[in-house]
């Protein structure tokens, strides 16, 4: 029996599909060390309006999961480090041992940035209220100005990388980018709120269309949450 080229190609993508499902549903060896991955704080199709259930649980099992491993690996042998806060360690990224440098610097980073930004995500969008929105206007001439504002920063990341906002201690926000895993603790500055362009954040339903994905993003943020994160930063308590 001859069977047509294109459906031997549906059943090849079948196949190796069938093959790579198991090794997705493994489950990632839970973190041993001083570090650990926070509980997601919804299901995983709680942002369906912008990430699908199985980014989520991908995203935050493999690749979040696997960068508190390499972190708790990075610090097994320097115990003064493993005691330290995740937000001390960042901004003091340059005294750190040569050899786990980088290994900190990306896992760190990546669980600061990712600890960030289940929290930020869970909620109806809309629009922020009370303080942070009048400090958006502040900065930004309003919240339109500041969408657009993040929106190319998110776009203009070439490659891998995060768009973030930053908060001083006085209120003062600031829309920045940074490669890879890099956050702005290791330069000194406090993160408010940010929005991760990683592929793997949204290539599954996406794939190359990352202006979709960081539209439709603002439908799942959370501005109870970003707002209490503003009143930690002019407190001076918000960490990661």
């Amino acid at each position: 029996m001859t069977v047509p080229r294109r459906a031997m190609f549906r059943l090849g993508a079948g196949l190796a599909a069938a093959a790579l499902a198991p090794s997705l549903r493994v489950a990632l060896a839970q973190p041993t060390g001083p570090f650990t991955l926070p509980p997601l704080p919804y299901a995983y199709d709680a942002n369906e309006a912008a990430i699908d259930a199985r980014t989520m649980e991908i995203h935050y099992r493999f690749h979040h999961g696997g960068q508190v491993n390499g972190l708790n690996a990075a610090v097994a042998d320097h115990s003064r480090i493993a005691a330290m806060p995740l937000d001390q360690i960042l901004m003091r990224l340059g005294e750190m041992p040569e050899a786990v440098r980088t290994a900190i610097r990306n896992n760190g980073g990546g669980h600061a940035n990712h600890s960030m930004f289940w929290v930020i995500m869970g909620g109806p969008g809309g629009e922020p209220s009370g303080e942070l929105a009048a400090a958006i206007t502040r900065d930004f001439g309003g919240f339109a100005q500041f969408r657009e504002r993040f929106d190319r920063a998110s776009m203009g990341v070439f490659g891998s990388g995060w768009a973030f906002v930053t908060v001083n201690r006085h209120g003062g926000l600031a829309v920045v980018q940074r490669p890879n895993q890099d956050n702005p603790l290791m330069d000194g500055e406090r993160v408010l709120m940010g929005n991760d362009v990683w592929e793997h954040a949204y290539y599954l339903r996406y794939q190359n269309r990352r202006a979709e994905y960081v539209r439709n993003w603002w439908n799942v943020l959370d501005w109870g949450k970003i707002g209490e994160r503003y009143a930690a930063a002019k407190a001076g308590t918000l960490t990661i």
